[in-house]
């Protein structure tokens, strides 16, 4: 496909539609609430699949907010046409996750600094090791003094992007031991594509359920209420 071929197969928009910073989130009406709630002057560029987005200004800066679905190969696809075929040149990507270690609580934030993976996305690229995705430093700077200042609960540091929410053979213990935070499903794609476009990307988490707890948050609170990472999110425009 050429580099100027738009609408692309998943998104609707036109060259030009899309802001060069994206806000996105695994669920579409998360885009939504936050489009409605956030931004000024929000217009809906995208609606195939239902994978809304809407292009607005918050505090007189462009910026665009956008679902990308669940797993790996569904943020693959939306975030490389973004960054390849609309000039995107950064995406934060906002979602919930399961916290894998004891001193976190529901509802704190997670910096994802890097993200490890079971997924074999990093094949492709045929390098003759384990490639390590990381978030690009500026944007974890910035929203490291955005929590400080905000003065919200937050770590920094790894997540495991896991392909799979069912397991057939369940156990986080051994990440857990290596230091990893908690658990999602999309963040090491996300940084591959970016880092590979040369582009800019992190991932920022809220911990909606707790692996060795057992709590957990309901569909309509993720949805609505986990409002601080989409705050701290807005801050690094």
């Amino acid at each position: 496909m050429s580099k100027n071929n738009t609408p692309t197969p998943h998104i609707g928009a036109k060259k030009g539609e899309i802001a060069p910073f994206v806000i996105m989130a695994g669920d579409p009406l998360r885009a939504k609430y936050m489009a409605e709630h956030y931004l000024e002057n929000p217009v809906l560029f995208n609606t195939v699949r239902n994978m809304l987005g809407y292009t607005g200004t918050y505090k007189g800066k462009p910026v665009s907010v956008m679902g990308h679905g669940m797993g790996i190969p569904s943020i693959a696809i939306y975030t490389y046409e973004l960054f390849n075929f609309y000039g995107v040149r950064n995406i934060v990507r906002i979602g919930s996750c399961g916290a894998i270690q004891k001193d976190l609580k529901i509802g704190d934030l997670i910096l994802a600094m890097g993200a490890c993976t079971d997924s074999n996305y990093a094949a492709q690229y045929q390098l003759p090791g384990t490639y390590a995705p990381i978030a690009d430093y500026d944007l974890l700077t910035k929203a490291v003094n955005a929590c400080k200042k905000m003065k919200y609960r937050y770590q920094v540091g790894n997540v495991l992007s896991s392909d799979m929410f069912y397991s057939d053979t369940p156990g986080t213990e051994n990440w857990m031991k290596m230091g990893v935070l908690a658990v999602e499903m999309e963040a090491a794609a996300l940084y591959m594509n970016a880092v590979r476009s040369g582009n800019k990307a992190m991932a920022l988490f809220t911990v909606s359920d707790h692996i060795l707890t057992g709590e957990a948050t309901t569909s309509e609170e993720r949805q609505t209420t986990f409002t601080k990472m989409m705050d701290v999110a807005l801050s690094l425009l």
